[in-house]
């Protein structure tokens, strides 16, 4: 059974919207780039995301420059397996990734972006996501 991971929303400004996640509810950082900040309450995180732009491949249906959940991340027990259901059921393949091996670390975004029937952007992975858990 997959198991749903992380949750991303898309914004103007990552960190502002970090923090209020952060000071509301007690998440925790747990990774950051440029485009990024990934947060955790230790069991699913919350990804919160710059702006898509139409340059980027998993733009999803609301376009440039949309505010809000932009993507549902589910941890899977194989991509191959769960790829092929979904392209049974007529999933859409956006974004293909290689999966990291046995045991190895997390390649970045090692996941495959998908879309549903209503256009909703999906990502699915085996090795699921960072997370840690909170200093005493």
């Amino acid at each position: 059974m997959a198991k749903i991971k992380h949750i991303a929303i898309t914004c103007e400004n990552p960190a502002e919207v970090a923090k209020f996640y952060q000071e509301g509810f007690g998440l925790f950082e747990v990774a950051r780039n440029a485009r990024q900040i990934q947060l955790s309450d230790g069991d699913i995180n919350l990804t919160i995301l710059k702006w898509k732009t139409d340059a980027d491949a998993d733009v999803g249906p609301n376009g440039e420059n949309y505010s809000g959940i932009h993507h549902i991340g589910f941890q899977v027990d194989s991509l191959e397996e769960t790829g092929a259901r979904l392209r049974e059921i007529d999933g859409k393949e956006i974004v293909r990734r290689e999966a990291a091996g046995d045991g190895a670390p997390r390649p970045p975004r090692a996941e495959e972006k998908w879309a549903g029937p209503n256009g909703q952007v999906l990502d699915i992975s085996e090795p699921g996501w960072l997370y840690k858990l909170p200093l005493d």
